[in-house]
């Protein structure tokens, strides 16, 4: 989730690049290969294993909540475990040809991120699926038009001609970006540093000690899914119903879901992001939707069904819809603020030093050792320009003619106004980016969807054509800000461009197929995908829709006085965001964040408390032994997220094999209870 990797990096960039100033020093006497021995068989065998290993658990994430934490870490921890082990097991039987390096580490770790971020850019939780019937018989009057079920031929199809365009935008400006502009990425400044670590001496010890934790936690994690799995016989069934405050809580969502999956993502996302999400879920499921509920008759007829939007669920929906844009826009601003802001200062900056150098041309520019190494290396294989041109108009034509026989409601003039605009977009979101560690992706996908959507209007199928080009602005924008911080990954550990941009393409070419097979295989094997209180409601699916039904037709689609609550709650995350800014660090950490708030309001707080207790167990911990806690606390995380996600591999094969459950274990108050067994007793 961009929140969480903006909160928990952002100022920590700095901190990690001071801490690295003398790293290539370490390094010094070993050979930098050649960027062809970078990408190799090995490097690409253990990318496409843990490709389709994180593809699964984003996509679970994607399906459950929508809240992605950053894999960054866990993709560069286990990349760097097994192809350390393939080479230790090659060099004891003398079959060893090269050793392992960290440019081919960084290369396993930007071709997993690649593969897995599909799953999220590819909109398998959010706009694609909004377009499914499923998705579609929860919101007003869809009509044939405005629905495309899922196929997993042209989803690997539109996958493949949207996801390759964003690499090709922004590769002639690698150098402005990380050597001119001296962009931070604290991503992606994090990850290098981490990877420079593992190629030391007591980094590999550390590694080793933290691959040996999240393997047993990854066990426990997968086994607990397992255990679980034998008493959800049924709808409603096994601990993840657990009533755990109590049976009205439970009817309001406020319950412990023993998911071990959200417990590790509460570890890895900052302490005020859990608590931003319980907040939120409080205002709604305790507060807010019961007062609604009780005007019903009265704002919505009571004849409504429960999943209609024009009642109780419409102010479910909407409301959160009202927070998410009202927190985007505030941030787009301030982003595209400091990104023209930062972009004036660098050519202010630059015109000064050209007046000063013109006046002593004998001053050599002040660069410490390791940046004359990384510069030297960055800028030793070029990516030429008319390959980067060539490239990015030969996708688009493709994409111009392809995507229209996908979705006939995106007219191809529609598809070339995006693309017009699309480069200047990935630019200002690369570059902001590089200043907050935030990616602006799905806000610009949203901009795409009212503007598109109005643009083609309800008769010509607006919906699936807002939600169309959402997918094709998000993929175009995501993957070019992706890129650019890969590209400063490899720039401070010695990888070369083109390694780097080639592991990307390959990574992407893998996730254009990984991805839709793991989509298809939950849609196939879990046959309430989508629908309200089943294990994966999707509920980014229905936001998205209704996103693109309310640029479409307007206001006209929304419920009683809904209209006035959303402007309240729009104008209220404006504000919420003003303040934290204007108070400072100290005081923001205390003050919740409207887009973790806004969550909870439509799918309820049982993954905020397991959330709460991921915070609380590393705040323990962190009380206990800070130390280990601080070094063990994201391999602790990452088992616990990733064993669970595993587990949906071989659930979902029990499921489409037609293997159930053979318990059901639920639970009923002391009235229904006596009900059910005087019946059977009967």
């Amino acid at each position: 989730m961009g929140t969480s990797e903006r909160i928990d990096l952002e100022h920590g960039g700095e901190e990690v690049a001071e801490a690295a100033a003398s790293v290539e020093k370490a390094f010094e006497g070993k050979e930098v290969p050649p960027w062809e021995r970078q990408v190799t068989v090995r490097s690409m065998v253990v990318s496409l294993v843990l490709g389709v290993m994180f593809t699964f658990i984003v996509m679970k994430l994607n399906l459950t909540t929508g809240i992605i934490p950053s894999l960054n870490i866990s993709a560069g921890l286990l990349g760097f475990f097994f192809v350390k082990a393939w080479t230790k097991l090659l060099a004891k039987s003398g079959m060893l040809m090269q050793p392992y390096t960290r440019q081919e580490n960084t290369v396993i770790q930007t071709c997993v991120v690649a593969s897995s971020g599909i799953a999220f850019s590819g909109g398998f939780g959010s706009y694609l699926f909004g377009m499914s019937s499923d998705i579609a018989k929860q919101s007003p009057e869809a009509t044939a038009q405005d629905i495309k079920d899922p196929g997993l031929g042209w989803m690997i199809a539109f996958a493949f001609v949207v996801s390759f365009l964003g690499l090709f935008s922004l590769v002639p400006l690698r150098k402005i970006m990380i050597v001119d502009f001296k962009l931070t990425y604290p991503s992606g400044t994090a990850t290098a540093h981490l990877i420079n670590s593992f190629h030391t001496t007591e980094g590999a010890k550390l590694a080793k000690k933290q691959v040996n934790l999240l393997g047993k936690f990854f066990s426990f994690s997968f086994f607990w899914g397992f255990f679980q799995w034998f008493y959800t016989a049924s709808d409603g069934c096994g601990f993840s119903n657990f009533p755990t405050f109590g049976l009205e809580a439970y009817k309001n969502k406020f319950f412990f879901d023993f998911s071990t999956t959200y417990v590790g993502v509460g570890m890895i996302c900052p302490y005020i992001i859990n608590v931003s999400l319980l907040v939120g879920g409080i205002i709604s499921w305790a507060i807010m939707w019961p007062l609604i509920d009780n005007k019903k008759g009265d704002w919505y007829s009571a004849k409504l069904e429960q999943s209609s939007l024009h009642g109780l669920q419409g102010y479910k929906v909407f409301i959160a819809i009202a927070m998410i844009l009202g927190d985007g826009l505030y941030n787009f601003i301030k982003v595209l603020g400091r990104t023209l802001l930062g972009l004036y200062n660098q050519f202010y900056r630059k015109s000064l030093g050209t007046s000063s150098s013109s006046s002593d041309p004998n001053s050599p520019p002040l660069l410490s050792y390791d940046d004359e190494r990384r510069i030297d290396m960055f800028l030793k294989d070029q990516i030429p320009v008319w390959f980067a041109v060539i490239g990015y108009v030969v996708i688009a034509v493709a994409s111009i003619v392809i995507v229209p026989h996908i979705f006939p409601q995106l007219k191809w003039y529609y598809i070339v106004v995006i693309y017009i605009i699309a480069p200047a977009l990935a630019f200002c979101n690369a570059y902001g980016c590089g200043l907050t560690d935030w990616s602006l992706a799905s806000t610009y996908g949203k901009l795409a969807i009212f503007t598109i959507g109005a643009w083609a209007g309800a008769s010509q199928g607006g919906v699936i054509a807002g939600l169309a080009a959402c997918g094709v602005m998000m993929n175009i924008v995501s993957t070019a800000s992706d890129l650019t911080q890969d590209f400063k990954t490899g720039y401070m550990t010695l990888a070369s461009p083109r390694s780097m941009f080639l592991s990307q393409v390959l990574g992407t070419a893998m996730g254009c197929v990984i991805s839709p097979c793991v989509f298809w295989l939950f849609y196939k094997a879990f046959g309430n995908l989508g629908i309200p209180g089943s294990a994966y409601p999707a509920p980014y699916a229905l936001v998205y829709r209704n996103m693109a039904i309310l640029g479409v037709d307007g206001f006209s689609a929304l419920p009683q006085y809904c209209l006035t609550l959303c402007c309240v709650f729009f104008v209220a995350a404006i504000g919420i965001n003003l303040i934290r800014d204007l108070v400072g660090e100290k005081w923001a950490k205390f003050i919740p964040v409207p887009m973790a708030m806004a969550i909870p309001f439509y799918i309820g707080s049982y993954f905020a408390i397991d959330m709460c207790v991921g915070s609380l167990i590393l705040f323990i911990w962190q009380r206990l032994d800070k130390v280990n806690a601080d070094t063990f606390g994201s391999a602790v995380a990452s088992g616990l997220i990733c064993g669970d996600g595993i587990w949906t591999l071989p659930s979902s094969f029990l499921a489409l094999a037609g293997v159930k459950p053979p318990i059901c274990m639920k639970f009923l108050s002391r009235g229904v209870n006596t009900k059910v067994d005087g019946f059977l007793e009967s």
